[in-house]
């Protein structure tokens, strides 16, 4: 989707940069013409962003999570061959339908996105980090544990004497 386009969807919800607890983006921005559009949205509001989370994993690691994932065409749920299988192997446990393997999910098509992915955001990351604003979080074990380490990360950053 065109920069444009994004920022004008985000600026379409700016209010809500504006929550008591704070916000949280996911996925935005995802190159640098969007940061510099965002960093502007923020700075007309009176707002700056406190840090930008970068979770870190290793290639192979992504590529075992992302080719493990199977889905029914049926029902739409999601499995995982390790992490989240079916009872029944191949099987949806809800509706009983065959589970299928993305072709975007095969192990060759994700290290061909990954690889265009770290190519598209190294600028982006470099952006962040030339603001001093970018923390690496290991992306390693369970989502609670990384959840834990996001916040340990946001909670350093942001009232470094509570961590």
């Amino acid at each position: 989707m065109p920069d444009d386009v994004v920022v004008a969807l985000v600026r379409e919800r700016a209010r809500c940069l504006r929550c008591r607890g704070g916000f949280l983006l996911d996925g935005f921005p995802r190159t640098v013409a969007q940061a510099e559009a965002l960093d502007a949205l923020l700075a007309e509001r009176g707002l700056a962003l406190d840090a930008v989370l970068s979770y870190e994993l290793l290639l192979e690691e992504v590529v075992a999570r992302l080719s493990g994932r199977r889905t029914c065409p049926a029902c739409k749920a999601v499995y995982h061959i390790t992490t989240r299988p079916p009872r029944v192997q191949d099987v949806c446990d809800q509706c009983g339908g065959g589970l299928v393997q993305r072709a975007d999910d095969r192990p060759e098509s994700v290290r061909v996105r990954l690889h265009a992915y770290e190519e598209s955001t190294r600028p982006l990351a470099d952006y962040y980090a030339r603001a001093g604003k970018l923390l690496a979080v290991p992306a390693t074990g369970t989502p609670e544990q990384i959840l834990l380490r996001s916040l340990t990360a946001l909670i350093g950053r942001l009232a470094p004497g509570l961590v």
